[in-house]
């Protein structure tokens, strides 16, 4: 339903996929390596999941409730340590930056103007929790012991499909 929060409409594994900076192919076919957190799953094109095409108009299928970082698209805000995942701003002023987005420039109201300014701060605020807790969580070993990619965000490390890899120093020490 529209009006379901999208968290609670999918589980975060039905929607996402390991960032794929520092994971390569290994002689499986599998991904090696490891990453930094997660990213918004894409089909073969690169385009979002939920990006539908209809008589040849495209839409975000979960608008009412999509996740906060397409809330905030094309929007960031530049935090030393944080992730960066939709790659090189096209123009900035002061700590937000702005991507390449077909809607740029367009007039926007005040209300939505407010609601994106206070959505791009709890973002900000949830990146550099996450930033920390990734940071805190990382183990060397965790490779190894996964026996294939592990990506590592603010719960520890994990398999590609989600599952904790168990076992190591999950202090982070």
């Amino acid at each position: 339903a529209a009006e379901e929060r999208f968290d609670e409409a999918y589980d975060w594994r039905d929607v996402a996929r390991p960032m794929p900076y520092g994971l390569v192919e290994g002689d499986d076919g599998e991904p090696a390596g490891e990453t930094f957190e997660w990213a918004l799953a894409t089909d073969d094109c690169g385009d979002c999941t939920f990006y539908e095409e209809t008589d040849g108009q495209g839409a975000c299928t979960v608008h009412d409730a999509r996740p906060l970082i397409c809330r905030t698209y094309p929007f960031s805000v530049a935090l030393g340590g944080t992730s960066q995942p939709m790659g090189e701003a096209v123009d900035a002023q002061g700590l937000v930056r702005a991507h390449e987005c077909e809607g740029l420039g367009r007039d926007i109201d005040r209300a939505d103007a407010e609601a994106l300014a206070e959505a791009l701060k709890e973002r900000a605020v949830r990146e550099l929790r996450e930033a920390i807790g990734v940071r805190d969580g990382y183990d060397p070993t965790a490779s190894a012991r996964a026996g294939g990619a592990v990506v590592f965000d603010s719960e520890g490390p994990k398999r590609v499909d989600g599952t904790p890899v168990d076992g190591g120093d999950s202090d982070g020490d």
